[in-house]
């Protein structure tokens, strides 16, 4: 039976934690976070307020790290030094430098697992559209578009200020509620060529990430890209992505994917499984992507989401922002 632990008692914990808790083969032994007020658990779940400390007296297999940004390298680096597998929440690391450290720790140390939250790969939508781009079922991929039509309060960045710094945060909606969708265009596109960009923020809240981002992107393979994503919407609408193929739209929207084809036939394939009782946008995956990675730890397999596929986003992200400070298109490395 593996022994896991978490790091970080905050929001997206309580996501993990009844996803570790519901599987059979795992053991929930630690936790840990300078908030002692967190010490919610039961005599058989070992409470701790350093994690370094944690480390040293557990025997771990897997340690979740569900910290803000700027501690998931620093956090990441020690559990991967003491050799314990770390499920990563996104992002990587605060941007494309940060991240090629984590890739440079994940080569180092080839027999210590890192596999980074990229749950929405394991969305069922997600994966009949990606199946469909690879196959070319439509035909060849035209355009690719991602949608992200948030609002956040200014409590929310109150609540927990690292949210509107960029040292901290590594930027605002991109980072932070966007992520999921760059990863997933990237993913639909393939390689990039250009970006454009522009970040804006649209609501006076005197913090120094963004709160808008708009992108169009160039792909090698011909097809364009346009990416928007804002926190400044009355409120939280659902993510749209959509691919256009030379036959026929598939987009992802309410967690259904549809197809409309030549003729304008709108035709419904396949929808998400969902989580009660949890944010509409989080989706069941997180539970899939646990759950298989533990299995690519007792099994000694490599197929999980490793730091160098999550890299891409971060790489866009910073695209986009140099873009928008220089009003030029940034050419990507092949």
């Amino acid at each position: 039976m593996l022994k896991i632990a978490v790091i970080g008692l905050g929001d997206i914990s309580q996501i993990h934690i009844p996803a570790i808790q519901a599987n059979p083969n795992v053991q929930l032994v630690a936790v840990c976070d300078i908030d002692e007020t967190k010490n919610v658990y039961d005599s058989s779940i070992q409470f701790y307020t350093d994690y370094e400390s944690m480390l040293k007296n557990e025997s771990l297999d897997c340690v979740h790290i569900c910290l803000p940004h700027y501690l998931h390298y620093p956090v990441t680096k020690t559990c991967v030094e003491h050799g314990v597998n770390v499920f990563l929440e996104k992002p990587l690391g605060l941007n494309e430098q940060e991240g090629l450290e984590l890739v440079k720790l994940e080569e180092a140390n080839p027999n210590v697992k890192i596999c980074v939250c990229f749950q929405n790969r394991f969305n069922e939508t997600f994966e009949m559209l990606y199946d469909a781009v690879q196959t070319e079922k439509y035909g060849k991929v035209l355009g690719v578009k991602g949608l992200v039509t948030w609002y956040r309060p200014k409590s929310y960045y109150e609540t927990k200020p690292w949210r509107g710094q960029m040292d901290l945060a590594g930027g605002g909606v991109m980072i932070n509620q966007a992520l999921h969708t760059v990863d997933l265009m990237q993913l639909l596109g393939g390689e990039i060529e250009s970006i454009k960009g522009s970040i804006d923020q649209l609501l006076d809240y005197n913090i120094e990430v963004e709160d808008t981002a708009t992108a169009r992107i160039q792909f090698r393979n011909g097809a364009t890209g346009l990416f928007f994503a804002t926190n400044s919407n009355y409120g939280n609408s659902s993510v749209e992505l959509q691919v256009i193929f030379e036959h026929g739209k598939l987009t992802i929207k309410d967690s259904i994917l549809t197809r409309v084809d030549d003729e304008g036939k709108k035709e419904r394939l396949i929808e998400d499984s969902r989580l009660p009782g949890t944010k509409f946008y989080y989706g069941a995956s997180h539970m899939k992507l646990i759950h298989h990675f533990y299995k690519c730890i007792a099994n000694d397999t490599n197929d999980y989401i490793h730091a160098k596929d999550a890299l891409p986003s971060l790489t866009i992200i910073d695209a986009i922002r140099k873009s928008s400070e220089t009003n030029k298109r940034i050419q990507m490395e092949g």
